[in-house]
């Protein structure tokens, strides 16, 4: 998977999003200005995908309120979209498969030239315009430092997984300042095999606003003013999540 200036590009981020901090969008703009940059694609399209309720993650709030919170932070971005695709399944879905529904959906949305898909309903994720970009699209999954570093936690990943994920989707790593994912990279044998798959982003803006402080700080009635999108904010008071409830900061 040679990555060139000509290569399409779609991001996707999975994650819990319980709360959606301005971080889990803004690595997607970081990701985007690296690849751009550095002529490695251009990127076309960003996907944040919400796990199901059944991940009964602690702190995970439903689907539904998760869902609407993301709309609302991404209103003002004009090429990240929510899917709700992952949340709509009966069960909780393994990443390698979420990767392959999505980009097996945009392999057959661009080949479609009879109008079978064209005629259905066309979910938002997909970006518009996007069948008059010439040649294939690669989905590839956009994460953290710390999802890369989870690969070596012993039974949390199939290797069957990895394999597909690494092989034939690639990811896209944010690191912070001062860490070493290198190093990371070169002590497992399989991420090694698969190093030109795996693209290294750092992000020189450190921002360590993550939800369990969020949600820490709302179940404290504290304020996350400047920390979390004010319309987040507001409907998370709206109906009480994590612990707030209309009086709250």
């Amino acid at each position: 998977m040679r990555m060139t200036s000509s290569t399409k590009i779609m991001l996707i981020a999975c994650g819990s999003f319980s709360p959606p901090t301005p971080m889990h969008f803004r690595m997607f703009e970081i990701a985007r200005d690296h690849i751009q940059q550095m002529g490695l694609g251009q990127v076309v399209g960003g996907i944040v995908s919400p796990v199901h309720d059944s991940y009964a993650k602690k702190g995970l709030v439903s689907a539904t309120h998760r869902c609407a919170m993301i709309k609302i932070g991404l209103k003002t971005s004009d090429w990240i979209h929510l899917s709700d695709w992952e949340t709509q399944q009966e069960e909780w879905t393994r990443t390698r498969q979420v990767l392959q529904y999505h980009q097996n959906y945009i392999n057959s949305y661009l080949k479609d030239t009879n109008g079978t898909i064209n005629n259905q309903h066309i979910p938002a994720w997909i970006p518009e315009g996007i069948k008059r970009t010439a040649g294939q699209v690669q989905l590839k999954l956009l994460c953290g430092a710390d999802l890369l570093e989870s690969f070596a936690t012993p039974g949390l990943w199939k290797d069957e997984d990895l394999e597909a994920i690494l092989g034939y989707h690639g990811i896209v790593v944010i690191s912070r300042a001062g860490s070493n994912p290198e190093q990371f990279i070169f002590n497992s044998d399989l991420l090694s095999r698969y190093r030109r798959n795996i693209t290294i982003v750092t992000n020189w803006v450190t921002n360590d606003v993550s939800s369990t402080l969020i949600r820490k700080l709302l179940s404290r009635g504290l304020s996350v003013k400047y920390l979390l999108d004010d319309h987040v904010a507001e409907y998370i008071r709206k109906f009480g999540l994590f612990g707030t409830n209309n009086e709250t900061p």
